[in-house]
């Protein structure tokens, strides 16, 4: 009874939203004018809210009931109480890989996986269309990156309250989502919210941290430094370089600044820059002012299609047309950052994109109008690895 009610409210709310804002913020909305849900409701709605998105553009021509119990059987990882009411057959099998799982589906359910995610055409060179669609199904792990120092105390914590963890490397904790990070750790001092593929960027800073090391004055600036996380972790491979931070607005350098506090960081610059204003001056003085940089960290903002695992809303409300709209905004920071280049300097091209216009072509047109020379480019796997999937590149002048 309760499930299928459950099931009916779900697909109210996602018939009626429209993505004008994160569907976490509308779910709230909802909940907090319809007092009667209790917190198991409210669980389950949304459960079956979020598999409805992470089905993506598929199976479009189903019948509302039918397409949202097929994304909770997909979604599943195991057997649970609410598909058991709603499909007690499917729920049996819900821990068996997703393959399996498409093969109990009805027959005239055909080739749906692909077009999950429909740009298939579009995607960086190397990513896996079938691999990469899947990964929508499932919501990324909790990672964090554990700050130098920090290391035996925080796992001897987390042992002692028998947490469940696995370590990614030396420094990245995998945690399950839910996990209270601040309830245990000093949030910035001890640990960093971080993705496995955001932290392994790391790699490609330490091809160039050891000859900025050696320098006597190297400066590094992180020209899209939004929440500062690449900062972060920039500083700690190099710490005592001198750091500048920009983004397009204060307020988002003010959290950022009080981030740098809260991680003991207090000797950097930072100043507002638009860096896609056609004229230098319209940037403004700060940035004129700005020394030559021996590395320079462009994440720049992109259509986070590396992301949408974690909000699969994306998925179903991204307009094409964006990736183009996207790119020329990229070409724009990046022309205006790397003038800011010292010679013999490096400059690190981040996207959280999986679009080749957003990344390869993008390089492209790094080295054709730029002159930089590309040392390393990767694609970051995350959907392999229950994680965002990133691409970065190393280039220098």
């Amino acid at each position: 009874m309760f499930a299928k009610a459950h099931l009916q409210a779900a697909i109210k709310l996602v018939t009626g939203y429209k993505g004008e804002m994160p569907f976490v913020h509308y779910l709230k909305q909802y909940f907090s004018t319809n007092k009667k849900h209790g917190s198991r409701d409210r669980k389950q709605i949304a459960q079956l809210c979020y598999c409805w998105f992470r089905l993506g553009h598929s199976l479009n021509n189903v019948p509302g009931e039918e397409r949202m119990i097929i994304a909770l059987f997909l979604c599943s990882e195991c057997p649970n109480p609410l598909l058991a009411s709603l499909h007690p057959e499917w729920n049996e099998s819900a821990g068996l890989p997703v393959e399996e799982k498409i093969s109990l589906l009805p027959p005239d359910i055909f080739n749906f996986p692909l077009t999950i995610f429909p740009w298939i055409s579009q995607l960086s060179e190397g990513i896996d269309p079938l691999k990469f669609s899947f990964s929508h199904l499932q919501q990324p792990d909790l990672f964090l990156r554990i700050r130098p120092g920090y290391r035996d105390a925080i796992l001897r914590k987390l042992n002692k309250i028998g947490q469940a963890y696995t370590l990614e490397g030396d420094l990245c904790l995998r945690l399950p989502n839910g996990f209270k990070v601040e309830d245990q750790f000093v949030l910035n001092r001890e640990v960093v919210v971080q993705d496995l593929s955001s932290q392994r960027v790391g790699d490609l800073i330490d091809l160039v941290s050891p000859g900025l090391r050696a320098m006597e004055d190297a400066r590094v600036w992180d020209c899209c430094a939004a929440s500062g996380g690449k900062t972060l972790l920039a500083f700690d491979r190099m710490p005592g370089l001198n750091f500048t931070v920009t983004d397009i607005r204060n307020s988002i350098l003010q959290n950022l600044f009080q981030r740098f506090r809260q991680a003991g960081i207090y000797s950097y610059d930072g100043f507002v820059a638009d860096l896609s204003k056609e004229s230098l001056s319209e940037i403004g003085e700060s940035f004129l002012n700005l020394p030559l940089q021996n590395l320079i960290i462009a994440d720049v903002p992109c259509s986070g299609s590396g992301t949408w695992s974690r909000t699969p809303e994306q998925l179903c409300f991204f307009k094409e047309s964006a990736v183009t709209d996207y790119s020329e905004l990229q070409k724009k920071i990046i022309s205006n950052a790397v003038r800011k280049l010292a010679p013999g300097g490096h400059f690190l091209y981040i996207t959280c994109s999986v679009f080749h216009a957003e990344n390869e072509a993008n390089v492209e047109f790094l080295t054709r109008q730029h002159g930089l020379k590309l040392m390393e480019s990767r694609i970051i796997k995350g959907y392999t690895q229950k994680a965002d999937t990133m691409f970065a590149a190393m280039l220098h002048n």
